[in-house]
Protein backbone atom coordinates (compact mmCIF):
# COMPACT_ATOMS: atom_id res chain seq x y z
CA UNK A 1 0.00 0.00 0.00
CA UNK A 2 1.40 3.38 -1.03
CA UNK A 3 1.80 6.46 1.15
CA UNK A 4 -1.00 8.13 -0.83
CA UNK A 5 -3.43 5.28 -0.15
CA UNK A 6 -2.55 5.17 3.55
CA UNK A 7 -3.00 8.93 3.96
CA UNK A 8 -6.30 8.79 2.06
CA UNK A 9 -7.70 6.02 4.27
CA UNK A 10 -6.65 7.81 7.47
CA UNK A 11 -8.13 11.08 6.22
CA UNK A 12 -11.45 9.49 5.23
CA UNK A 13 -11.92 7.76 8.59
CA UNK A 14 -10.98 10.80 10.66
CA UNK A 15 -13.04 13.27 8.65
CA UNK A 16 -16.02 10.88 8.66
CA UNK A 17 -15.79 10.92 12.46
CA UNK A 18 -15.44 14.70 12.45
CA UNK A 19 -18.51 15.03 10.22
CA UNK A 20 -20.43 12.69 12.50
CA UNK A 21 -19.57 14.71 15.61
CA UNK A 22 -20.50 18.01 13.96
CA UNK A 23 -23.85 16.61 12.78
CA UNK A 24 -24.65 15.44 16.31
CA UNK A 25 -23.72 18.85 17.69
CA UNK A 26 -26.25 20.45 15.30
CA UNK A 27 -28.98 17.87 16.07
CA UNK A 28 -29.26 16.55 12.50
CA UNK A 29 -31.43 13.51 11.81
CA UNK A 30 -29.90 10.18 10.82
CA UNK A 31 -29.85 11.08 7.10
CA UNK A 32 -28.19 14.38 7.96
CA UNK A 33 -25.59 12.51 9.99
CA UNK A 34 -24.65 10.35 7.00
CA UNK A 35 -24.67 13.31 4.60
CA UNK A 36 -22.43 15.32 6.93
CA UNK A 37 -20.03 12.39 7.32
CA UNK A 38 -19.89 11.70 3.58
CA UNK A 39 -19.37 15.35 2.63
CA UNK A 40 -16.65 15.90 5.23
CA UNK A 41 -14.81 12.69 4.39
CA UNK A 42 -15.13 12.67 0.59
CA UNK A 43 -15.83 16.25 -0.52
CA UNK A 44 -12.22 17.42 -0.43
CA UNK A 45 -10.99 14.33 -2.27
CA UNK A 46 -13.57 14.81 -5.01
CA UNK A 47 -12.48 18.43 -5.50
CA UNK A 48 -8.85 17.26 -5.60
CA UNK A 49 -9.50 14.60 -8.21
CA UNK A 50 -11.56 16.89 -10.46
CA UNK A 51 -8.82 19.56 -10.43
CA UNK A 52 -6.21 16.90 -11.16
CA UNK A 53 -8.31 15.66 -14.11
CA UNK A 54 -8.95 12.29 -12.46
CA UNK A 55 -12.17 10.37 -12.03
CA UNK A 56 -13.06 10.90 -8.35
CA UNK A 57 -11.76 8.04 -6.25
CA UNK A 58 -15.14 7.56 -4.60
CA UNK A 59 -16.74 6.77 -8.00
CA UNK A 60 -14.31 3.98 -8.87
CA UNK A 61 -13.64 2.31 -5.54
CA UNK A 62 -16.07 1.10 -2.89
CA UNK A 63 -13.55 1.38 -0.05
CA UNK A 64 -14.20 5.09 0.73
CA UNK A 65 -17.95 4.50 1.04
CA UNK A 66 -17.40 1.44 3.22
CA UNK A 67 -15.02 3.38 5.47
CA UNK A 68 -17.50 6.22 5.99
CA UNK A 69 -20.44 3.91 6.71
CA UNK A 70 -18.35 1.79 9.07
CA UNK A 71 -17.10 4.88 10.92
CA UNK A 72 -20.64 6.20 11.43
CA UNK A 73 -21.97 2.81 12.56
CA UNK A 74 -19.08 2.30 15.01
CA UNK A 75 -19.62 5.82 16.37
CA UNK A 76 -23.29 5.01 16.93
CA UNK A 77 -22.38 1.67 18.49
CA UNK A 78 -20.11 3.38 21.02
CA UNK A 79 -22.82 6.02 21.61
CA UNK A 80 -20.58 8.97 20.77
CA UNK A 81 -23.75 10.92 19.92
CA UNK A 82 -24.72 10.93 23.61
CA UNK A 83 -21.63 12.84 24.75
CA UNK A 84 -22.19 16.51 25.56
CA UNK A 85 -20.12 19.29 23.94
CA UNK A 86 -18.62 16.95 21.34
CA UNK A 87 -17.06 19.79 19.38
CA UNK A 88 -14.81 20.62 22.29
CA UNK A 89 -13.87 17.05 23.09
CA UNK A 90 -10.49 15.50 22.39
CA UNK A 91 -12.02 12.94 19.98
CA UNK A 92 -13.26 15.70 17.68
CA UNK A 93 -10.13 17.83 17.89
CA UNK A 94 -7.77 14.94 17.15
CA UNK A 95 -9.88 13.39 14.38
CA UNK A 96 -10.21 16.76 12.67
CA UNK A 97 -6.46 17.45 12.96
CA UNK A 98 -5.50 14.01 11.63
CA UNK A 99 -7.98 14.31 8.74
CA UNK A 100 -6.74 17.80 7.89
CA UNK A 101 -3.08 16.77 7.69
CA UNK A 102 -3.76 13.45 5.92
CA UNK A 103 -5.73 15.13 3.16
CA UNK A 104 -3.20 17.95 2.84
CA UNK A 105 -0.60 15.24 2.17
CA UNK A 106 -2.77 13.42 -0.39
CA UNK A 107 -3.51 16.68 -2.18
CA UNK A 108 0.20 17.49 -2.34
CA UNK A 109 1.13 14.02 -3.60
CA UNK A 110 -1.46 14.01 -6.37
CA UNK A 111 -0.46 17.52 -7.42
CA UNK A 112 3.17 16.38 -7.64
CA UNK A 113 2.17 13.27 -9.60
CA UNK A 114 0.41 15.55 -12.10
CA UNK A 115 3.45 17.86 -12.39
CA UNK A 116 1.71 20.85 -10.78
CA UNK A 117 3.93 23.80 -9.98
CA UNK A 118 4.55 25.21 -6.50
CA UNK A 119 1.28 27.15 -6.40
CA UNK A 120 -0.68 24.19 -7.73
CA UNK A 121 0.65 21.93 -4.98
CA UNK A 122 -0.28 24.39 -2.24
CA UNK A 123 -3.76 25.01 -3.65
CA UNK A 124 -4.51 21.30 -4.06
CA UNK A 125 -3.24 20.57 -0.55
CA UNK A 126 -5.44 23.37 0.80
CA UNK A 127 -8.60 22.42 -1.11
CA UNK A 128 -8.28 18.71 -0.37
CA UNK A 129 -7.85 19.38 3.34
CA UNK A 130 -10.63 21.93 3.85
CA UNK A 131 -12.99 21.37 0.89
CA UNK A 132 -15.21 18.72 2.45
CA UNK A 133 -15.56 20.50 5.77
CA UNK A 134 -16.37 23.80 4.04
CA UNK A 135 -19.13 22.21 1.93
CA UNK A 136 -20.55 20.59 5.07
CA UNK A 137 -20.48 23.86 7.03
CA UNK A 138 -22.24 25.78 4.26
CA UNK A 139 -24.91 23.08 4.03
CA UNK A 140 -25.71 23.25 7.76
CA UNK A 141 -25.56 27.08 7.76
CA UNK A 142 -22.39 27.21 9.85
CA UNK A 143 -19.54 29.66 9.29
CA UNK A 144 -16.79 27.55 7.62
CA UNK A 145 -13.96 26.61 9.97
CA UNK A 146 -11.33 28.06 7.63
CA UNK A 147 -12.76 31.55 8.20
CA UNK A 148 -12.90 31.52 11.98
CA UNK A 149 -10.76 28.70 13.33
CA UNK A 150 -7.37 29.41 14.80
CA UNK A 151 -4.48 28.42 12.55
CA UNK A 152 -6.49 25.75 10.69
CA UNK A 153 -6.15 26.05 6.92
CA UNK A 154 -2.65 27.47 7.43
CA UNK A 155 -1.54 24.03 8.64
CA UNK A 156 -2.63 22.49 5.32
CA UNK A 157 -0.60 25.06 3.39
CA UNK A 158 2.47 24.48 5.58
CA UNK A 159 2.18 20.70 5.07
CA UNK A 160 1.86 21.19 1.31
CA UNK A 161 4.94 23.42 1.34
CA UNK A 162 6.98 20.81 3.23
CA UNK A 163 5.90 17.94 0.96
CA UNK A 164 6.80 19.98 -2.13
CA UNK A 165 10.17 20.80 -0.58
CA UNK A 166 10.83 17.10 0.07
CA UNK A 167 9.94 16.40 -3.55
CA UNK A 168 12.41 18.99 -4.83
CA UNK A 169 15.15 17.60 -2.58
CA UNK A 170 14.27 14.02 -3.62
CA UNK A 171 13.65 13.10 0.01
CA UNK A 172 10.00 12.15 -0.39
CA UNK A 173 9.45 8.69 1.09
CA UNK A 174 7.02 6.93 3.40
CA UNK A 175 9.29 7.65 6.36
CA UNK A 176 9.64 11.35 5.61
CA UNK A 177 5.88 11.68 5.01
CA UNK A 178 5.17 10.05 8.37
CA UNK A 179 7.39 12.69 9.99
CA UNK A 180 5.50 15.43 8.11
CA UNK A 181 2.22 13.89 9.25
CA UNK A 182 3.27 13.85 12.91
CA UNK A 183 4.56 17.41 12.65
CA UNK A 184 1.35 18.64 11.00
CA UNK A 185 -0.94 17.03 13.57
CA UNK A 186 1.22 18.31 16.44
CA UNK A 187 1.20 21.82 14.95
CA UNK A 188 -2.59 21.83 14.59
CA UNK A 189 -3.13 20.55 18.13
CA UNK A 190 -0.64 23.04 19.54
CA UNK A 191 -2.35 25.86 17.66
CA UNK A 192 -5.72 24.77 19.03
CA UNK A 193 -4.67 24.48 22.66
CA UNK A 194 -2.52 27.63 22.55
CA UNK A 195 -5.33 29.45 20.75
CA UNK A 196 -3.04 30.72 18.00
CA UNK A 197 -4.56 33.03 15.41
CA UNK A 198 -3.23 34.73 12.32
CA UNK A 199 -3.08 38.53 12.70
CA UNK A 200 -6.20 40.41 11.71
CA UNK A 201 -6.54 43.81 10.11
CA UNK A 202 -7.84 46.62 12.28
CA UNK A 203 -8.82 50.24 11.69
CA UNK A 204 -7.04 51.24 14.91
Amino acid sequence: MSALEIADIIGIICFALSGFLISVHYNLDILGVFISSFLTALGGGMIRDVLADRTPYVFTDTLPVILVIATVLISLLFKLHKIDDLEGKTAFIISDAVGLVSFAITGSLIAIQNDFNFLGVLILAFLTAVGGGTIRDILINRVPSILVSEFYATVAIIVGLIVYGLHLLELKSLGSLIIVFIFGVALRLLAYYKNWHLPTLSKD
